[in-house]
């Protein structure tokens, strides 16, 4: 099946199926169509939601990803103003630079696990929609194999009723008349 064909709603709702004679329920053709029209409608928004709350997740790493190069920012001025300071100070700047380092690695290590969980909750996301799609797709390829066989389908045989008018039926010979 082709990967870039794209169906929406409004083509769900002003496709027209044609009329034949002996064809199917028009009634229950309509009602399909509209139950898949609603499920591409609500499919859509939940894609549009995952876009957006991906978005949101996107900005969330840009912050965190700023706030690491003001850490490192601001470990690198420590470790510049330590030269600077006296002897009695260096122990004391050294001390800072020590502790200011054991904070920025632990919310730089926050932060990548923040991204980690993002990373792994959008992998989640968008295999439930890969296979929500999937279920989509092999309920409808069922449908169209089931239209398809009822479309071949011969239709079928009244049988003739044998005439009862004073014709006897003989065993073994066919009926003559």
């Amino acid at each position: 099946m082709d990967e870039t064909f794209h169906l929406t709603p409004l083509d769900v709702r002003r496709y027209d199926f044609g009329k034949s004679l002996r064809g199917y329920d028009p009634e229950r053709v309509e009602q399909f169509r509209e139950q898949v029209a609603e499920e591409l409608e609500r499919l859509t928004r939940m894609s549009q939601d995952l876009e957006t709350k991906a978005k949101g997740f996107h900005e969330q790493l840009r912050a965190f990803r700023e706030r690491d190069k003001a850490l490192n920012e601001a470990l690198v001025s420590a470790q510049q103003l330590r030269t600077e300071i006296r002897e009695s100070a260096e122990r004391e700047a050294a001390l800072l630079v020590r502790e200011a380092r054991a904070e920025g690695e632990s919310q730089i290590e926050a932060a990548r696990g923040e991204v980690r969980k993002l990373e792994l909750h959008l992998a989640e996301l968008d295999r439930a929609r890969r296979n929500h799609l999937t279920q989509m797709r092999v309920a409808v390829e069922r449908q169209l194999a089931e239209i398809s066989a009822a479309e071949n389908a011969p239709a079928p045989q009244i049988p003739a009723t044998p005439r009862m008018s004073g014709v006897f039926f003989q065993a073994g010979t066919p009926d003559s008349a």
